[in-house]
């Protein structure tokens, strides 16, 4: 054979890898099948699907959502809309927690109103019965997020779940907040549970990725033909990077939590603070629920300031100097938004008496935290504010 082939044909892989604590990285879009006759009856037959990567991350999530099947996606908000596609047709109705994600309410009231499907908002304090009552013979899907990643109203999941199982009605959760470790949807009978792993998962905020959860194994199929059908995939390094974050998960976890506790209770007790919305403090309306279902908490809550302009609340941003000021939460920094400009497309509107506020508490030391907060609500309150 000619130099050219005999290169190309080279640096075959080893019949046997040595073993190593993490799977390989296989990189391919192609699969080569060992015979004409499996060409067309091997499932895996080509790699956008997911090669050995990507399939032993699906499968220790699996063990962490307590799932039969997990579907990857390319990002959290990928794994919410592929999902709902999944299984929604047009004059389908959902139910959608007006708490939702931003992102996922844009594609609601976008693509899915696009293609005929009815989204209607409710609030995310109703009991399931009243929750219920809303529904009509149309309704498909109840989609919730628990607690409200800006606002933080906790829902009675199981409670539901239960009554929109009695009415044929499928349940779809986004659980970021709880990171399948603090709360487990499908044991509380939830159908499909969705979380952002580019979040806690990950841990570093550099990798995105999201994951839907099932134990139904026709909606397994549904999923899976979705990815197929759609064209999702994920990278197999992104895939390792995101199972080497899932190790750390729960000694992470712990730490976010109790520091955010910490920091919430300070919080709770200065002259510059009128509210802390935190469901793992007995003031919060939402701590009987989180107490019965939750394991612990994460690092992300609110809080309300005593009313001020918004010159004071950007100058108690602007004095942070460990928070960084950004969007997405999850990683081993601390971070820090001003939240009311997200809350005018709310469909239920709340007075919160003053500006709100939301961190997400990082790895640094609390005490470190609590003073650069302390600095802000100095600037905070020498811009102005009327506490």
């Amino acid at each position: 054979m000619d130099e050219e082939t005999r290169l190309i044909r080279a640096g075959k892989p080893p019949k046997k890898l040595p073993k190593t604590v993490g799977p390989p990285i296989q990189r391919g879009s192609t699969v080569l099948l060992p015979n004409a006759e499996a060409l067309y009856k091997e499932d895996l037959g080509y790699g956008r699907a997911g090669l050995v990567t990507q399939l032993t991350l699906a499968d220790a999530l699996s063990e962490l959502e307590g799932a039969k099947a997990v579907q990857l996606y390319p990002s959290g908000l990928a794994a919410m809309t592929g999902a709902m596609l999944a299984v929604l047709k047009a004059g389908d109705e959902v139910l959608v927690a007006d708490c939702v994600y931003k992102p996922t309410r844009r594609f609601c009231d976008t693509v899915l109103r696009r293609f005929g499907v009815l989204v209607r908002y409710y609030d995310p304090l109703l009991t399931p019965d009243t929750l219920l009552a809303l529904a009509t013979p149309a309704t498909r899907m109840v989609v919730m997020e628990s607690p409200g990643s800006l606002t933080f109203e906790v829902q009675d999941v199981s409670g539901i779940a239960r009554a929109a199982r009695a009415r044929g009605i499928l349940t779809l959760m986004d659980n970021t907040w709880g990171a399948g470790l603090l709360f487990k949807p499908l044991a509380h009978g939830v159908d499909i549970s969705v979380q952002a792993l580019t979040k806690y998962v990950g841990g570093h905020s550099d990798i995105f990725m999201g994951s839907a959860a099932t134990s139904d194994p026709k909606i397994a199929r549904k999923l899976e033909d979705g990815m197929h059908e759609l064209g999702w995939s994920v990278a197999p390094e992104a895939a390792y990077d995101m199972l080497r974050g899932l190790r750390t998960l729960p000694t992470r976890l712990a730490r976010h939590g109790s520091s955010s506790v910490q920091i919430a209770n300070w919080l709770a007790a200065q002259p510059e603070v009128s509210r802390v919305l935190h469901p793992a403090l007995p003031t919060d309306p939402g701590h009987p629920l989180w107490k019965r279902d939750y394991a612990g908490a994460c690092g992300l809550f609110g809080f309300v300031l005593r009313p001020g302009s918004r010159k004071a609340v950007n100058a108690f941003l602007d004095a942070l100097q460990l928070f960084g000021l950004g969007f997405s939460w999850g990683g081993f920094e601390s971070l820090a938004i001003h939240c009311d400009p997200q809350l005018v497309r709310r469909t239920v509107k709340r007075d919160f008496g003053g500006p709100l506020i939301r961190l997400h508490i990082g790895l640094e030391s609390p005490a470190d935290l609590i003073a650069d907060l302390r600095a802000g609500l100095d600037a905070y309150v020498a811009a102005g504010s009327s506490s």
